[in-house]
């Protein structure tokens, strides 16, 4: 059965920084040997995240890259994709887009924003999720 968390974002260092959760959930992907896709919402907020993979820490190294023509996803144990980008599915997927996310995939991962006017959208995508048979999870950070 396919399951999808929602993080939601409470505490001050992700509510300054939300991009700092979705490292941290690359990594642990990372460190627990799954492949990820992370769809971010749109370019600018690719190459912040691939910015942000290269700033983990001293003694952390995340191999990602931005999903593109001349990218070698076979290396990249994270890809991130922009919404123009054609990134085949990976078994973890870290969703920031407006939509629940389609096709073949084992769990993904959904980041809340600590707004409560921008949680709607998210609510829908529960609801989705839950129609499609999923494993539901609630995680407060």
């Amino acid at each position: 059965m396919p399951r999808a968390d929602f993080y939601l974002i409470t505490t001050a260092r992700f509510r300054e920084e939300p991009l700092r959760l979705v490292g941290e959930l690359a990594r642990k992907a990372f460190d627990a040997g799954l492949p990820t896709l992370i769809l971010a919402r749109d370019a600018s907020q690719a190459e912040a995240l691939d910015d942000l993979l290269w700033d983990m820490g001293d003694d952390v190294f995340i191999p990602h890259q931005i999903a593109g023509a001349d990218v070698d996803e076979e290396e990249a144990d994270v890809l991130i994709s922009a919404p123009d980008a054609d990134a085949a599915m990976r078994p973890l997927v870290i969703n920031l887009r407006d939509d629940a996310v389609q096709g073949s995939f084992d769990r993904v991962l959904e980041v809340v924003p600590a707004d409560a006017e921008a949680r709607g959208p998210l609510r829908e995508r529960w609801k989705q999720y839950q129609s499609r048979g999923f494993d539901l999870k609630k995680h407060d950070m």
